[in-house]
């Protein structure tokens, strides 16, 4: 008997094995959150690419070669974004399988920390070129555990080469991502998404929040000048 609160047999295979949730961050490690939750930047970016239904915005998921309870050596970055993958079967497995999905994630970045910003640069480097993702980027905020503040690299014939990072001005440094066809910027400390198509930051929050603003101040001054000249009617019709 089936009720509302069980499931059916069959509907889901019992064989399944759902990832774990990586271990909790310290909270001096918690840099990923300032710089991709707090501000919205993670949603941003997935409301900027588009498709909901088959581009991946995550982080702090596992990612493996293929199903397995040895979470050993497995990687687990602080921002993933894939393209045409299948949504279900990653939140069927908590976790980005390449053999699941067909195809490795297409970006991966990662925000410094003190206990990790080493790794990031080494271990991690290698790990995502053998998985064989296409870009590799990471963020420091103060440049000190990176030892450089904005980097990335782009797979070549299986091996990561560095991405051209320019400066822009004192405290502005830019590096341009094929994968997202955007600019990625470190500013003043600050993680920033770029549009080369307009230049400009992608939508964010405060964006949204503005144009609302901005539309009900024209639709106020539109109503008050329609009012304004329906009194002038009734004024020259009086006379």
């Amino acid at each position: 008997m089936t009720t509302a609160n069980t499931v059916a047999a069959g509907s889901q295979s019992p064989s399944h094995f759902q990832f774990p949730y990586p271990p909790e961050r310290k909270p001096e490690d918690m840099t990923s959150f300032k710089h991709l939750t707090a501000n919205g930047n993670a949603h941003h970016l997935l409301q900027h690419l588009g498709n909901p239904a088959t581009t991946l915005v995550t982080g702090e998921r596992y990612i493996s070669p293929a199903p397995t309870q040895d979470m050993t050596g497995l990687r687990y970055p602080d921002l993933l974004i894939a393209f045409d993958v299948d949504l279900a079967a990653f939140e069927r497995s908590n976790a980005y399988v390449i053999s699941e999905q067909g195809k490795p994630p297409d970006f991966v970045l990662e925000i410094a920390s003190p206990s990790t910003g080493r790794e990031d640069i080494t271990a991690k480097r290698r790990a995502y070129a053998d998985l064989e993702i296409v870009e590799y980027w990471r963020f420091d905020e103060t440049g000190r555990y990176h030892r450089t503040r904005l980097a990335g690299d782009r797979l070549v014939d299986g091996r990561y080469e560095p991405i051209e990072i320019i400066q822009l001005a004192d405290g502005i440094l830019q590096g341009y991502s094929e994968v997202l066809n955007l600019y990625l910027r470190w500013e003043h400390g600050v993680l920033g998404w770029y549009d080369p198509a307009t230049g400009q930051h992608i939508v964010t929050y405060d964006d949204l929040r503005l144009g609302i603003a901005d539309a009900e101040t024209r639709a106020a001054i539109a109503e008050a000048q329609v009012r304004e000249l329906q009194e002038q009617l009734r004024r020259l019709r009086g006379n």
